[in-house]
């Protein structure tokens, strides 16, 4: 079955801290766990400070319907305040191998 990411990288909004940025995701990850086809996400920081937000879904039609209800549904979230708009690249990619331990 086919895995598709949703690879977000940004940088958090002016005085905020990576850390701030996952605690204003609290409504997000309610919603995703909401959201068809959706199996896993995982926010990360590189060391200049950059996030990457990376959520998997089973289909590339389920990744598009849950990250348009981000900015629909859940365009309200405090997450978007702590976002630089700026900095974001936003794309689908599709797991071309995954290997298990």
């Amino acid at each position: 079955m086919a895995e598709i990411l949703e690879v977000t990288s940004l940088r958090p909004a002016p005085g905020l801290t990576p850390e701030d940025f996952v605690a204003a995701n609290a409504d997000i990850n309610h919603y995703l766990k909401r959201c068809p086809g959706f199996r896993w996400r995982r926010i990360v920081v590189r060391d200049d400070g950059t996030i990457l937000d990376i959520v998997a879904y089973d289909s590339l039609e389920h990744a598009r319907s849950g990250a348009a209800g981000i900015t629909g549904e859940m365009g309200d979230s405090p997450v978007h305040d702590a976002i630089d708009n700026r900095s974001v690249d936003w794309q689908f990619t599709t797991v071309l191998q995954h290997v298990e331990p």
